[in-house]
């Protein structure tokens, strides 16, 4: 079939839901995903002008390598697979660009040369490809987890094994999952003197995407560990406590309500994005993507969302406390109003991010 995504035309394999070993592969749900890295792309060329090579080190179709390559970036893509190295050549020869096809590993390519920017978008985990791609990244490493489920805690014993964290089922869980996959990144980083810092993550539908900046310094890649800690979190109460530092400390159990008390961690406790980078992306999203009123819809939430490790969903509070849900723009005024910052959230149309305890929102927001 022949797909236009911006401003190419790829051809890619008939499919419907398939996975692994299903040969070459490509996913028109991850277009948002897709057009928000080419706007991320432009925006980083702005903030780095030397930056000018670019790994698409998982290919399959090509897509984001010659979107890249439309972008102006000098591309190579990487895939072990025949099929799909074939097509990543005619993808790119169709749209009269050029770029590198190489039919060998990723890791095996990263380990050997390094590229200004690196994206990883494979089947699953990106933790497979995480230390080649630390040591083959100069400036920006881009990476897509597709297995939301290990990272949020849904399958807590493949979230252990893969991202060596404890990760929590809880409301928050898409934010778990980010948090699970920005620790493990910004750790196997800070292995090689290596601090990754993040300048835009989302988690939309199944996977969670994030750029990370990456500045090779220990005493940088210090800082970002003292970043990570753990989230205590009282299912009865819903309380939330974090704790900065390796080695956790949980209390025995609730301090509000004695209940209970679950740990979650290691997990990236700092900011997630850098606001004026997203709004340099939001600027970069052209008319011709064809999800750009979602994608700018996403980025603009994402720029005033607050810095805090964990969110709530008014609806959730609400049936709880036994009383209907007001409009959420009168929620968060509520808040504010009552002296605490309140920001809405990416994760979902009634999630919000603010530093106030449940029994303070729920005082501020009380008819």
């Amino acid at each position: 079939m022949r797909v236009r995504e911006g401003t190419v035309e790829i051809e890619a394999p008939e499919q419907a839901e398939t996975g692994v070993g299903d040969g070459v592969f490509y996913n028109p749900v991850q277009e948002l995903n897709r057009d928000i890295t080419v706007a991320t792309l432009r925006a980083y060329a702005d903030r780095e002008p030397r930056a000018e090579t670019y790994c698409d080190a998982t290919a399959a179709s090509g897509v984001r390598g010659v979107r890249a390559a439309a972008a102006g970036w000098q591309v190579t893509c990487c895939d072990t697979d025949p099929d799909a190295v074939e097509l990543c050549e005619a993808n790119l020869a169709r749209n009269g660009l050029e770029g590198r096809v190489l039919g060998r590993d990723a890791n095996a390519v990263l380990h050997e040369e390094y590229f200004d920017v690196v994206d990883i978008d494979p089947f699953g985990s990106p933790i497979p490809f995480a230390d080649a791609a630390i040591q083959g990244t100069r400036d920006l490493l881009c990476v897509t987890a597709t297995d939301t489920a290990p990272l949020c805690g849904a399958h807590f014993e493949s979230g252990v094994r893969r991202y060596s964290a404890v990760p929590r089922n809880t409301e928050y869980h898409a934010e778990m999952g980010v948090r699970v996959l920005l620790s493990a990144l910004v750790r196997t980083a800070a292995r090689y003197d290596v601090a990754a810092t993040p300048l835009l993550t989302h988690a939309t539908k199944h996977y969670v995407r994030t750029y990370l900046e990456l500045d090779g310094s220990a005493s940088a890649a210090n800082a970002a560990i003292g970043e990570l800690g753990y989230i205590h979190h009282c299912e009865h109460c819903l309380r939330r406590e974090t704790e900065h530092g390796l080695v956790a400390s949980p209390p025995e159990s609730c301090p509000n309500c004695g209940q209970g008390i679950q740990t979650a961690g290691p997990v990236w406790l700092g900011a997630t994005h850098d606001p004026a980078f997203v709004a340099a992306v939001r600027e970069q999203v052209t008319d011709d993507m064809g999800t750009a009123t979602k994608a700018r819809d996403l980025l603009e939430t994402l720029e005033g969302e607050l810095a805090v490790p964990t969110h709530h969903d008014q609806h959730r509070l609400c049936k709880r406390w036994g009383r209907p849900a007001s409009a959420m723009a009168d929620f968060l005024e509520s808040l504010r109003s009552a002296g605490y910052d309140a920001s809405r959230t990416h994760y979902g149309g009634t999630t919000f991010k603010t530093p106030a305890s449940v029994a303070e929102i729920r005082a501020a927001t009380g008819e």
